[in-house]
């Protein structure tokens, strides 16, 4: 993020769009095979016993979810940031409507943090799940990073995944307050979350 600010005036909403399209066909060309529910997955091999304990050690006990559902769902249940300038500020999602313009969090210019998200899946293995984070300051777009969370199965456990490490920029055109959108979508293209947020960078003491 501090990098891409030197180009702070050259980056427009436009590129948002332009990547947006680049995106709507992964760019290997790969074409995720057919979609198939975890109950059919499981009794599959059920004759197979090593394969079965296999499954069952992976999957865990998921009796109650095997209804058949042929598309995941993942529910994300909150969002924090990690920075040596507060520690840890925890946000539960949904954001409550009253609550999506307040800025989230707050921190001094040229620090590191990170973002950590908890989440669960539910009914199918969620295949190839991405995020991309977009930050704009005055309407200008200022940052963009994406990245790779991985494939993950039904569990009645949470899930948590921080998120790579980010640098806040430097300077007074750095200070103010920024809008940002995080997205997360699988191999389908199917959009798990948009959440749209705002922080604050401060001068540093």
């Amino acid at each position: 993020m501090a990098e891409k600010l030197s180009a702070f005036y050259d980056v427009g909403e436009e590129d948002e769009e332009e990547d947006d399209k680049s995106n709507g066909v992964a760019a290997d060309g790969f074409i995720p095979g057919p979609l198939v529910s975890l109950k059919e997955q499981i009794e599959k091999d059920k004759h197979d016993e090593s394969l079965r304990r296999w499954k069952e050690k992976l999957l865990g006990s998921l009796e109650g979810d095997l209804n058949g559902q042929m598309e995941p769902e993942v529910k994300f249940h909150s969002i924090g940031i990690i920075s040596e300038d507060f520690g840890e500020i925890t946000t539960a999602l949904p954001v409550a409507e009253n609550q999506i313009d307040r800025v989230l969090f707050t921190l001094q210019e040229g620090s590191q943090y990170r973002l950590k998200i908890t989440f669960s899946v539910l009914h199918n293995i969620v295949s190839g799940l991405t995020y991309s984070n977009t930050v704009w300051k005055g309407g200008l777009q200022v940052d963009q990073s994406r990245g790779m969370l991985g494939t993950f199965a039904p569990n009645k456990e949470l899930y948590v995944h921080t998120l790579e490490e980010e640098t806040t920029p430097s300077g007074l055109l750095a200070r103010g307050i920024y809008s940002a959108k995080l997205k997360f979508e699988d191999d389908d293209r199917r959009c798990h979350m948009e959440l749209q947020y705002s922080f604050e960078i401060k001068k540093g003491i």
